[in-house]
């Protein structure tokens, strides 16, 4: 990671952290690097629904025109119709304006590489050195100053795409759906309602500051009742950019990424579609998945936390579905990226083929309870690495006897060690986190 871009782009609070001349630098750059290449750079732009997304988009937009670009605007979209549009319609690179499931204070800027996939490393640093100053291109001057467009067609493309890849029609289903007053505002709907579903919206006024407020996959619980009370066959909440799903079935309960990846995973073997017999998960996944798939004889392996390391295993090796729990789920012969909608439609398309419900293709899957603790410390990397702590960690896995899990891990960003643990019970599970962390009090970390 860079000064500026982490693990998922430039993020943080608009006009702060994050400030317009940053982002008219990072168009500038980019409108240059890429004219380098070609008579000018073309650039794809998307924002979500939060008040700086205007902003940040003309910002990056009139960057990049600076230095000759040619950038088109798709308005409000999700995240993945960027990564999807880059890749299929001859742009150099894609920008998406969004600080996903974050509050509307914040806000962030991913960019794509020309196979929308997340940008390079060593273009990222070299941006932060012109951002910083350290470096200089020149601006455009005449007719070499470049253009730039609203293309509203774009979304309709990406909508028809996602249509064609769903076999089934959704006539007589009943699904409600949480848009988290963001991103998935432009899609969702008309895309379900196209192949047939019924559809109940809710989360769909956004104004700029609701986005994720008390709604979409980070805050479930008026979906789950708005569910119940309707009748629906299924929920389905997204988070602010859209590019994750949290389901809900029809008795309102959650349905998170663990479940969505053992229903279609399974599903996928059924018809020998599974490549390489291979789920791929993160470290973060219950342990009831992991029987889960074990009991149907299916593989799995277990990235670092991120998506980032998800899709860096599934390309890899040609693996076909991974994700994670908070519902980020890629399908690697569709999209190099998690797509909330896609998902959804892939978690549709089993319910229909197969006939059944959720919950009876939940069969077989025992979620574990689950404790985090996060444990502010003042050197993580001091205890990860005492041996002590291990011994204390082996000493209470011993005791659950194959019955649970205890993971200890450090924050990528912040001066934290999470506890997890999972085990049969929530009392056995606040036991075992109460051992490591009486453990890192007492000896001083």
């Amino acid at each position: 990671m860079g000064k500026y871009f982490g693990t998922d782009g430039v993020r943080g609070v608009a006009n702060e952290d994050l400030t317009l001349d940053m982002a008219v630098r990072i168009g500038q750059y980019l409108g240059w690097y890429y004219g380098q290449q070609r008579n000018h750079a073309r650039i794809l732009i998307g924002k979500d629904t939060r008040l700086s997304g205007d902003m940040f988009e003309l910002g990056l937009a009139a960057g990049a025109v600076s230095t000759g670009a040619e950038v088109k605007l798709l308005g409000v979209c999700p995240t993945p119709a960027v990564s999807f549009l880059v890749n299929r319609s001859d742009f150099d690179c894609g920008i998406m304006v969004s600080a996903s499931h974050n509050p509307y204070t914040d806000n962030g800027i991913k960019i794509f590489n020309h196979e929308g996939k997340k940008m390079e490393e060593e273009l990222l640093l070299s941006i932060e050195a012109y951002m910083d100053g350290l470096t200089e291109i020149p601006v455009a001057h005449g007719e070499a100053v470049g253009t730039f467009q609203c293309w509203p067609e774009g979304l309709d493309l990406y909508i028809r795409w996602l249509e064609s890849v769903v076999d089934e029609d959704l006539t007589g289903m009943k699904i409600a759906v949480d848009l988290a007053n963001g991103s998935a505002t432009s899609t969702a709907v008309r895309t379900l309602q196209d192949l047939g579903a019924e559809v109940l919206a809710i989360g769909d006024e956004p104004n700029g500051i609701n986005i994720n407020l008390h709604c979409g996959s980070t805050h479930p619980e008026a979906l789950q009742a708005f569910v119940r009370e309707n009748g629906c066959d299924l929920g389905l909440a997204f988070d602010g950019d859209a590019d994750r799903l949290i389901a809900v079935n029809s008795d309102g309960e959650l349905v998170n990424g663990d479940y969505i990846l053992y229903i279609v995973g399974r599903d996928m073997k059924e018809q020998g579609k599974l490549r390489g017999n291979m789920v791929v998960t993160t470290v973060m996944a219950n342990l009831g998945l992991y029987k889960g798939l074990e009991a149907s004889g299916i593989d799995y392996i277990q990235t670092p936390v991120g998506d980032k390391y998800v899709f860096e295993e599934m390309e890899k090796n040609g693996y076909l579905i991974g994700g994670e729990q908070s519902g980020h789920i890629i399908f690697y012969e569709n999209m190099v990226t998690g797509d909330g909608l896609l998902t959804a439609l892939k978690l549709l398309e089993t319910l229909r083929r197969t006939g059944k419900t959720v919950q009876e293709l939940s069969d077989g899957l025992f979620i574990y309870p689950q404790e985090l603790v996060n444990v502010r410390v003042r050197d993580k990397n001091a205890v990860m690495e005492d041996e002590g702590l291990r011994e204390v960690i082996a000493r209470a896995e011993a005791a659950l006897q194959g019955n649970g899990r205890i993971l200890v891990r450090p924050s990528g960003t912040e001066p934290l060690v999470r506890v997890m643990a999972e085990a049969a019970t929530d009392d056995i599970c606040r036991d075992c986190v109460k051992t490591v962390t009486d453990y890192l009090e007492e000896n001083g970390f």
